[in-house]
């Protein structure tokens, strides 16, 4: 049987995952029910987190097909799994049209030689103007340098949610047909080169509680063999010996074992307990490694610890310093963009690719009943390499953002990104909207995602991506809110509240518990305020007029652990636990934090 191996790519929401899921259900691998985003997480944010692989029968081919995470946080897994397929499908919605991401993963894609398959999705869309993206599509193949060959793209048009698929718009079609033919038409074949010996290579890992850790990857040459023992060779040359006790191939969503796998085909291994991306898996010492798949570096730090706040133990069921560090020793087995740094005893800092990427970290350790508190993310600051141009140079990672807003309300956001060190690269008016392209260090961006909705009422749309690392450009002024900081313990009560929400926002809503040191809200003339939020009001006998004034208290803000990472100070904590999420000063009294002021 014939192997064709192909990734879908695109942007965030522009419908990679529904489209994989239509073509599984019309090849007969899934029902209604099954979706290629089975993790929880990914099923409430309606976003691919995780890279997962799936294959299909068409026409006596098997079609391998890698469906990758759409967010920029991500986007190094992405990278990883175009090093080991023949053609991707670049999805594009036909309204939004190419995003940053669709830039990222595309230029990438072009740089390794794949000539992709364009598909416009969402074509049903009221607001659709596919042949406007097509030419917007062919520009962005131009501006990345694509070959001629490579600009001679084919596109399909596309309904991916209701399973529909045309190679002119004017075109009946109930399937997605054309869009298979144009696979088998466009994908050559994987070269099986069953003939010679062995050489795999992984490019995502997995773990079972069972097998241990599990490598996905693809078969470059030979055949793979269940129990059978191999060399692992890494890119400096140096070699060791495992064996595979454990050998699958993917069915739809199912993986399946089988006894032996040939070339072209990606398969899951299992029995090398330190197998690592990018490393070749051969039968002798002499072969040639495989070229080396390289890990996006991170770009921002910060340091888990072990939850010693007041309310620390109530709800969780792990809440030790020693199951913190196994948790975090068991996702490095899977998470390759993640590093953490174990040398101290008492903090671990982890470092990752954005706030996104190490929230979802988090959220994993809350809802498995672990408790964790966390400092304030910090970019990454390094030193450039010796014999490059940026040598002797500071360097900090930069983002480029793109930001849609009305036209009305684009002297804001400019205004802001300016002060924030932001840098305008282009402006496109779109019918009402302006479409602007900013690049701006990392440390500018972090904290501004909130007061974004709020500047843009909820009507903006902000997207990033990192661009890598930039000469540091120094101070950024923000605008820095202080904290209402709780000065006592006890129940929070709604007449102590709606005095203080004249002060700034609140974080909490009456009857919420809190204790001392904790923080209620934010300040807008930004110095710390310590307050009273159980104070009751005073009854008396006599009655006075004014002093039966009806309560009015505005809704809170509700912390989640993104917004509690934009909003906190350098000197607070964020408090995660398996049902409350809460701020919190470092030094929960008013004579400790005076102390530690004094240095």
């Amino acid at each position: 049987m014939e192997i064709r191996n192909i990734a879908i790519i695109a942007h965030v929401d522009h419908g990679k995952t529904l489209l994989t899921n239509a073509l599984m259900r019309q090849t007969g691998m899934a029902d209604e029910s099954a979706s290629m985003d089975s993790n929880a997480l990914e099923q409430e944010r309606g976003i691919t987190i995780y890279s997962k692989n799936t294959s299909i029968p068409y026409k006596g081919t098997k079609i391998n097909i890698v469906d990758t995470p759409g967010h920029a946080d991500f986007g190094s897994e992405v990278e990883r799994v175009l090093r080991s397929i023949d053609c991707v499908l670049l999805v594009v919605d036909a309204q939004e049209g190419p995003m940053p991401q669709t830039k990222f993963v595309l230029k990438k894609s072009l740089e390794l030689g794949i000539k992709p398959i364009v598909v416009i999705n969402k074509i049903d869309k009221p607001a659709a103007r596919p042949e406007i993206v097509q030419e917007m599509v062919f520009e962005l193949f131009y501006d990345l340098g694509a070959t001629d060959e490579q600009l001679d793209f084919e596109t399909v048009y596309a309904i991916g949610r209701d399973g529909i698929a045309k190679l002119k718009m004017e075109d009946n079609s109930n399937d997605l047909t054309p869009l298979l033919d144009t696979i088998l038409r466009i994908v050559p074949p994987a070269r099986s080169e069953k003939d010679l010996p062995l050489r795999f290579q992984p490019f995502n890992l997995g773990y079972d509680n069972f097998l241990g850790r599990l490598a996905v990857g693809r078969i470059y040459e030979g055949t793979i063999k269940s129990n059978s023992n191999v060399i692992v060779k890494k890119s400096d040359g140096s070699t060791r010996s495992g064996k595979i006790t454990k050998l699958f191939t993917f069915e739809g969503v199912a993986k399946k074992e089988v006894s032996e796998a040939i070339g072209g085909d990606i398969v899951m291994i299992a029995g090398i307990p330190d197998i690592f991306i990018g490393e070749t898996i051969c039968v002798d010492k002499d072969q040639e490694v495989l070229p080396e798949i390289k890990i996006d570096e991170p770009t921002i730090c910060l340091s888990f610890l072990v939850n010693n706040s007041p309310f620390a133990g109530r709800e969780g069921k792990f809440v030790t310093n020693r199951q913190i560090k196994e948790r975090l020793e068991k996702e490095l087995e899977v998470n390759v963009g993640l590093k953490i740094d174990f040398s101290t005893n008492d903090s671990y800092k982890v470092f990752g690719r954005g706030e996104m990427h190490i929230s979802i970290l988090l959220e994993n350790m809350r809802r498995e009943g672990f408790e964790v508190q966390i400092s304030q993310p910090q970019v990454i600051i390094k030193d450039g390499s010796a014999g490059s141009p940026q040598e002797n140079m500071k360097l900090e990672p930069f983002e480029e953002v793109t930001i849609n807003v009305p036209d009305n309300l684009q002297g804001t956001v400019i205004e802001k990104m300016s002060k924030r060190k932001g840098k305008m690269m282009e402006m496109v008016p779109e019918g009402g909207y302006t479409r602007m392209i900013f690049e701006i260090p990392t440390r500018g961006l972090l904290g501004y995602r909130g007061e974004f909705i709020i500047d843009t009422k909820g009507e903006g749309i902000l997207y990033s991506r990192v661009i890598g690392f930039k000469e540091y450009v120094g101070e950024i002024e923000k605008n820095d809110l202080g904290s209402m900081v709780s000065m006592v313990n006890g129940k929070a009560l709604g007449f102590a509240l709606w005095n203080l929400q004249e002060r700034g926002q609140l974080y909490i809503e009456a009857n919420t518990e809190v204790y001392e040191g904790m923080v209620i809200g934010n300040c807008a003339k930004g110095n710390d305020m310590a307050v009273n939020p159980t104070k009751g009001k005073q009854l008396t006998n006599t009655r006075a007029s004014g002093s039966d004034e009806a309560i009015k208290l505005v809704p809170p803000i509700r912390l989640n652990i993104e917004r509690g990472m934009e909003i906190m100070n350098d000197d607070e904590y964020l408090e995660i636990t398996p049902k409350s999420i809460r701020l919190r000063k470092k030094y929960l009294t008013e004579n400790d934090r005076n102390k530690a002021r004094r240095g």
